[in-house]
């Protein structure tokens, strides 16, 4: 007994003088896998970091900490321990937006601190991610958080500005050097991109997010970014029938669980803009599914009449078109000549936007169920999100009818009630097998892939804006809006227009930009839920055009970026089983561009019969001049090809 007795005494002087040596730690390092990316961790007033790759420091003397009620989480932290970690894990997100199957592979270390709170810091190779972990009892008050990053020298952001937190998130993309950014400047949504201006581009986003508000940026006055986030509202009073203002709020920003992980603040780092096109940040940091079978979510194309006014017209429209039984039933056969799974019935299939169970007479929305199905297609229905939030068993009733999904619209806030709706919403909709389509809404952070049934979000200056609408912004969607997720931007305009002679409303709907830049769309932008905006009746009239477009998948195997230089030129080939597609989309620079196309990404040995669309000769004055050709390719052929200003070229390769 004695020498167990000495034998206990000498581990627990041990393990004391481990700790005392861990609290003595000032100093530490994380590197990626490629030993490329490293990050310094220093620990005095702060937790600090420096972010590089290969020796050049990108982000310097960053700080994070989170102000609770009765401390500040990072203050003068004293580092318990740390634990280094490998992580190698393959993931397959049931809705594939880039590939079936992604790879993630990174280094990380824990960072255990005295109060009870830890770090966890990853490094990819081509990223970092860090997220706080809290060990405490009951819930506790966030007051705020600290994110703050500096930049060594000016570099260049890519950003949305925001007039406050409440916003659809549709602004257009500001472009500002980071030493002229003020303090008293608008503050930024995530993404933000930023342009080192030294061959580096970093993308900063989250992931993760739940119970808890999402994250905006402002400048710190001083070459750099600091976070700030809505307070939680805590009294809300009526303002219309599709929202409610916030007539009071807390002083903190989160009540939540005293255990928890809080969501990921991530960096994805890249010297070529093509890794900006294949980013899986966002997935690899995300939470898996809860849906134990997601078998009956079913991602795909969608008709749709809001942008066109449900408006067809013709020789075989021989009814008053309109919100009526008529018009839907000749969408619905639209729908099912081209193979398309959807449409989806916007603000007017209800009798009452309040009153989300008793259909528009005109309707007769259980008739248009019953001859869908017929038809092998289903049906969305449009609501505000306050008509969700106050009938929350409609899914019950929705599924009794036979409706396979929503599209909720006008949340346009990200405080931690907000957030905390939006799970509510799938996961009570993914009981009753509903797919959602949020509108109105803040960028993908996660909750997708948790509820894989959250088929897509808007919060993107998309094609409803028209005029407003403009190629030389939507370039840069596919290097950040949908470089962190799926997108709902509305494309296939079948009016085209260049900017200077633009004029259209509904339903005379047009976009700006070429024919086929609409076209190259649909590989270039990935949504689970893919519209086409336009008039059944213009579709018909193109059908060469709408073949191709219709057979575009929504989920992918395999995604290449061929040519990216981020607002400038984006050209993606995606692999759906044996059968490739491009998309190439460009902005609005006199003269068009030309770029070259290498096809080594084709399997070697076959023969690849491609079917391709290309801006016609007068495109640039005429937008809607397109050609469609045909050609033979294989692995290791080289082609050259022109896009028009604000054009596209398109192609399937089978």
């Amino acid at each position: 007994m004695k020498h167990f007795y000495k034998l206990l005494c000498c581990a627990l002087l041990f393990l004391g003088s481990a700790a005392h040596l861990h609290a003595q730690i000032k100093r530490l390092s994380l590197t990626s896998p490629n030993g490329g990316i490293k990050v310094d961790f220093t620990f005095g007033d702060k937790i600090y970091y420096t972010v590089s790759d290969n020796g050049t420091e990108l982000l310097t003397n960053n700080h994070m900490a989170l102000t609770l009620g009765d401390g500040v989480l990072g203050a003068y932290p004293s580092l318990i321990s740390s634990k280094n970690i490998r992580g190698n894990e393959e993931i397959k997100p049931y809705v594939a937006l880039k590939f079936s199957t992604v790879k993630s592979v990174y280094n990380a270390v824990l960072l255990n601190f005295k109060g009870n709170y830890s770090v966890e810091f990853r490094a990819f190779d081509d990223g970092v991610a860090y997220r706080f972990i809290t060990a405490k009892k009951g819930d506790i008050e966030v007051k705020d958080e600290d994110y703050t990053i500096n930049f060594p020298d000016s570099y260049l952001l890519h950003l949305q500005e925001n007039n406050g937190f409440k916003t659809s998130y549709e602004e257009s993309y500001s472009h500002i050097e980071s030493a002229n950014w003020k303090a008293t400047d608008k503050m930024t949504n995530l993404p933000i991109l930023v342009d080192t201006k030294k061959q580096y581009k970093l993308l900063i986003s989250e992931s993760d997010l739940s119970d808890y508000p999402g994250m905006f940026l402002k400048s710190t006055g001083d070459n750099g970014a600091i976070a700030t986030f809505p307070k939680a509202p805590l009294e809300f009073g009526p303002d219309g029938d599709r929202s409610e203002k916030i007539l009071k709020s807390a002083d903190y920003i989160a009540k939540t669980n005293g255990t928890r992980n809080f969501p990921w603040r991530y960096i994805l780092i890249t010297k070529d803009d093509k890794q900006l096109l294949e980013n899986t940040m966002t997935l690899k940091l995300a939470s898996k599914s809860v849906i134990a079978d997601p078998s009956w979510i079913k991602p795909g194309q969608a008709s749709w009449e809001w942008w066109n006014d449900a408006a067809p017209y013709g020789p075989d429209v021989n009814f008053v078109s309109g919100y009526n039984l008529e018009t839907y039933i000749y969408y619905i056969d639209f729908a099912s000549k081209f193979g398309v799974k959807y449409i989806v019935m916007d603000e007017g299939w209800a009798k009452s936007t309040t009153d989300p169970y008793t259909p528009n007479p005109k309707v007769d929305v259980k008739e248009l169920i019953r001859y869908g199905q017929q038809k092998n297609v289903s049906i969305v229905l449009w609501l505000t999100w306050l008509t969700v939030h106050k009938n929350m068993d409609l899914f019950k009733t929705f599924h009794e009818w036979g409706i396979k999904g929503v599209k909720i619209d006008f949340m346009e806030r990200s405080d931690q009630w907000m957030v905390n709706y939006y799970e509510d919403v799938v996961k009570e909709a993914a009981k009753y097998q509903i797919m959602v389509d949020f509108h109105g809404a803040f960028k993908p952070s996660g909750l997708e892939y948790k509820y894989p049934n959250l088929i897509s979000y808007e919060g993107v200056r998309g094609l409803e804006q028209m005029g407003g609408c403009n190629p030389s912004n939507s370039i840069y969607l596919p290097f950040m809006r949908n470089a962190v997720g799926p997108m709902d931007f509305t494309p296939g305009a079948m009016i085209n227009m260049q900017p200077e002679v633009y004029r259209a409303e509904r339903p005379n709907a047009a976009a700006i930009g070429t024919r086929v830049n609409q076209m190259a769309l649909y590989v270039a932008f990935e949504s689970g839920i893919q519209m086409l905006c336009d008039n059944p009746t213009l579709y018909y009239r193109s059908a060469d055009c709408t073949d191709f477009i219709t057979q575009v998948p929504t989920t992918w195997d395999e995604t290449k970026a061929l040519a990216a230089v981020a607002g400038e030129v984006d050209v993606v080939a995606k692999r759906k089983g044996d059968r490739w597609y491009i998309g190439g989309i460009t902005n609005g620079k006199e003269g068009g561009r030309q770029v070259e196309l290498n096809f080594d990404f084709l399997e070697k040995g076959k023969v690849y019969n491609m079917t391709y669309f290309e801006d016609g000769i007068n495109a640039d004055r005429q937008a809607m001049d397109y050609r469609r050709k045909i050609k033979q390719v294989k692995a290791g052929d080289k082609m050259t090809i022109k896009m028009a200003r604000n054009g596209g070229w398109a192609a399937v390769l089978k």
